[in-house]
């Protein structure tokens, strides 16, 4: 059943969206999750360990790309507003992104130019060009489907739930997988580069077919009128971000979430191999990164009627970090190190605070959309995501840089089966002390942040009468 089967609005703009709809244009984030996030989380460890790269190459490399991404996005964001395709203004690149997206992840986990710079170069630029081909545009349909608070809300719930269950096949199933198909069972080494190159198949191609249900299941009904397309351009991202307050807020709080989370996920395989000795309990400890959405995504709606979102924030956000301190302590207790059960429930305090955190926050971005227009009159919704897309891109790239110069400056050797004491201690700053940084900078950030319900929904109510008039 398609889209199409919304309920009828009760005023234009203000649409509801049916169950059909949401789990539809979830399935997007399903699949990018799949695809993308199996990249961020393993890669950095596939360099290193089994093609062979040094962590400070591989650092230097993450860096060069989100330099390329800086300049790409913004021309992303303007040529998807300016044009309207067939297939659907946004929804169109899920399809005609999502096919080199997806031969280029299985190309990035490739061994057969094991350890050349230039080949880790050529595929991981190429795929982060594609990844915003689609991510840019599928941001931008997000806004695209109604103006409704309230269903945006259960939209970004039903969304972050079913990304979730994509993370949850990432961090718990790829290390699962490689690790039980792997020779001897060890999935750090060159001998299993065969494993990971046909997960990675296996992973993408039921992500490209996901974007496709996506496609079929979205209808654009919230867009900027096509007579309008001549007027965007690159440098609206740059004046967007000067005179959009609320957009500027949201920007700075993506990159200190997604660097918290990238840095984080980066460095759990080493956590686990390295610190604890229990490489095979990674599964486990990766899932219960994920398993707390099923819990609380369903109950964001609820909890954000109760207390707000500006105070739901605040209370996830601590949560987080309550639950890294409880890590840091047991992990640095040799006789609380080994009970893994208290490992365990550690990561799932953690995890709980940044679900809910960061996957709400994707409900801002209409918002900020909403208010750009309200302010110039043009829905520049691929403009606006090009922008978050570079901010939570450069937070993925600190996850990428950041664990590669902290690796290098402990002396961790890829080679050696115990680490020293030092690269150790640089392990467990990346998985717990840096990201509780990160979370109390953001926490700061979106405190800032001044779009209420009531505001947001009079804005969205001015611009409707706008068009009628």
């Amino acid at each position: 059943m398609s889209s199409d089967s919304q309920a009828a609005p009760s005023a234009k703009g203000f649409y509801k969206l049916s169950s059909f709809a949401r789990i539809g244009f979830g399935a997007g984030d399903l699949a990018q999750n799949l695809i993308y996030q199996t990249v961020a989380t393993y890669l950095l460890f596939f360099y290193t360990n089994v093609f062979g790269i040094s962590p400070g190459a591989a650092a230097f490399m993450f860096g060069v790309v989100r330099l390329v991404d800086v300049i790409w996005d913004p021309f992303v964001g303007a040529f998807v507003d300016k044009r309207n395709p067939k297939l659907g203004k946004y929804r169109a690149y899920l399809v005609l992104g999502g096919i080199p997206l997806s031969g280029l992840a299985v190309l990035s986990f490739w061994n057969g130019f094991s350890g050349q710079l230039w080949y880790a170069y050529v595929t991981y630029v190429t795929l982060s060009l594609c990844y915003t081909l689609v991510n840019v545009p599928y941001g931008a349909l997000n806004a695209s489907l109604t103006r409704d608070t309230d269903e945006i809300t259960k939209l970004t719930s039903t969304r972050m739930f079913m990304a979730n269950l994509g993370g949850l096949a990432v961090q718990f199933g790829v290390p699962a997988l490689i690790q039980h198909f792997a020779p001897d069972n060890d999935w750090s080494k060159p001998a299993a580069s065969g494993v990971w190159f046909a997960v990675m198949s296996v992973y993408a191609l039921v992500g490209f077919g996901l974007l496709i249900y996506c496609f079929t299941q979205t209808k654009e009904r919230v867009v900027m009128d096509e007579s309008m397309g001549h007027t965007v351009s690159y440098s609206d991202l740059f004046t967007e971000f000067v005179r959009n307050r609320p957009l500027r807020i949201l920007a700075f709080f993506f990159i200190t979430a997604f660097a918290m989370m990238a840095v984080g996920n980066s460095a759990s395989a080493y956590y686990m191999q390295y610190n604890l000795g229990q490489a095979h309990a990674l599964p486990v400890f990766n899932a219960l990164g994920s398993i707390p959405a099923f819990i609380f995504m369903p109950l964001v709606p609820a909890i954000k009627r109760a207390i707000g979102k500006k105070r739901m924030f605040y209370v996830f956000l601590t949560i987080a970090i309550i639950g890294m301190a409880m890590l840091y302590v047991i992990s640095t207790v040799p006789s609380l190190k080994t009970q893994l059960w208290l490992v365990y429930v550690a990561q799932f305090v953690k995890s709980t605070g940044i679900i809910v955190a960061t996957g709400y926050m994707w409900a801002l971005v209409p918002e900020v959309i909403s208010y750009g227009e309200w302010k110039t009159g043009k829905r520049i919704a691929g403009v606006v995501n090009a922008l978050t897309g570079i901010f939570f891109k450069a937070g993925f790239a600190l996850g990428g840089i950041i664990p590669g110069i902290v690796l290098a400056m402990t002396q961790f050797d890829a080679q050696k089966a115990e680490q020293s004491a030092a690269a150790q201690q640089g392990i467990l700053w990346l998985v717990v002390v840096l990201p509780a940084i990160l979370l109390g900078l953001a926490m700061f950030v979106i405190s800032k942040y001044e779009l209420e319900d009531d505001k947001i929904d009079e804005i969205n109510r001015e611009i409707e009468a706008r068009h009628k008039s």
